[in-house]
This record gives structure tokens, C-alpha cells and sequence, in this order.
């Protein structure tokens, strides 16, 4: 079965996000566009490496170009994670399943980096049955709480600006392996 041109974008999409390393670039990307070289020093990576994951994520439409600059003597790609372009969804469940192994992996890579327990935060995990009303404010109120962090982010180390970790998953399932 084929799964047409939006399918298939759908696919190379998530792939590209179903590494670790690229979703810290794209959380990177939110607060400011960043050349690869600048990428790379802040995430502790090659240049070469940098600029890999780069291409894979622009040719993927996860980042757009912001501009070019001039660094001794040769030009950069500036890149940026622009909020406002619609993002394809999995177009089936192990595609999303790929993407969401990602997530979790970066999350315990994150959760390692927490150095204060004793600062606010919060985390949850629930497996439930609620009404259909219930489900769709929920939706709304985390995707509106995450676009409004994602359109505050500033570039890394601002005065007054703290490093945060947010990481959503939210979906419905179906009741099967569901014990009552």
C-alpha cells in the first residue's frame, strides 16, 4: 500500500525529528537562528555534524533559512524553527511510535541535566478515560501553553531567562491491552 506524496513527507518528516540530536536542534532554533557552527558549539557537536542534521532537518521543512552571514571571508546559513509553519502528523501508528521513542529519549537525557529538584516543575502521566469535552480542553490548553513557550524562547544564556524542559505527548488510544 502507498502512501501518496503527503504520506511519504509525512514519513521523512518524523524520521528527521526521530533523533535525538535534531530535536535539540530544533529546541535550539526556537530562540534565535543560529549558524551551524553556532549550533555545534552549543551543543558540543562537529561542524560537519552540525551541518548534517541541519540539511536533514531543512530538507524535512522542520527549520527555514534566516539569513546568511559573512565568517572569514565565506558565507553561513543561518537557520530557524519557525512556529507558525503547519507541521505534518505520523501518517500511521509505528511512524508516530518512532518519533515519540525520540521524545522519550530526550527527555531522560534532560531529566539527567536537572541539577535543582527543589526548583517548580511539574510532570504527570495518565493512561484514562475522560469525556470527549474534557480531552479537547485539555488539547487546547497544552498546545496553547507550548506555543506560548516556544514564542518566548530567546537565544541561550539571556539575562533573565531560565533553561526549561517541555516535552507533551497527548493522544488518544484504543482499548486494547486496557485491563478494567
Amino acid at each position: 500500500m502507498s502512501l501518496g506524496d503527503e504520506g511519504h513527507a509525512q514519513v521523512v518528516s518524523l524520521r528527521a525529528l526521530a533523533h535525538p540530536v535534531r530535536l535539540q536542534m530544533l529546541s535550539l532554533l526556537t530562540g534565535a537562528p543560529m549558524s551551524a557552527a553556532e549550533v555545534a558549539r552549543e551543543l558540543g557537536l562537529t561542524h560537519a555534524n552540525a551541518s548534517y542534521h541541519l540539511r536533514q532537518l531543512l530538507a524535512a521543512g522542520q527549520l527555514k533559512e534566516a539569513g546568511e552571514e559573512t565568517i572569514r571571508g565565506g558565507r553561513a546559513k543561518r537557520y530557524r524553527y519557525d512556529l507558525d509553519v503547519k507541521r505534518t502528523t505520523a501518517p500511521d501508528v509505528p511512524s508516530a511510535a518512532l518519533y515519540y521513542e525520540a521524545l522519550a529519549s530526550e527527555l531522560i537525557r534532560r531529566a539527567r541535566l536537572r541539577t535543582d529538584l527543589g526548583t517548580r516543575g511539574e510532570s504527570t502521566d495518565a493512561d484514562l478515560w475522560v469525556p470527549v469535552e474534557a480531552w479537547h480542553a485539555a488539547l487546547d490548553a497544552v498546545t496553547g501553553a507550548m506555543v506560548a513557550l516556544h514564542r518566548a524562547a530567546v537565544p541561550p544564556r539571556s539575562a533573565n531567562a531560565v533553561r526549561v524542559s517541555a516535552t507533551t505527548a497527548l493522544f488518544e488510544m484504543g482499548d486494547k491491552g486496557r485491563t478494567p
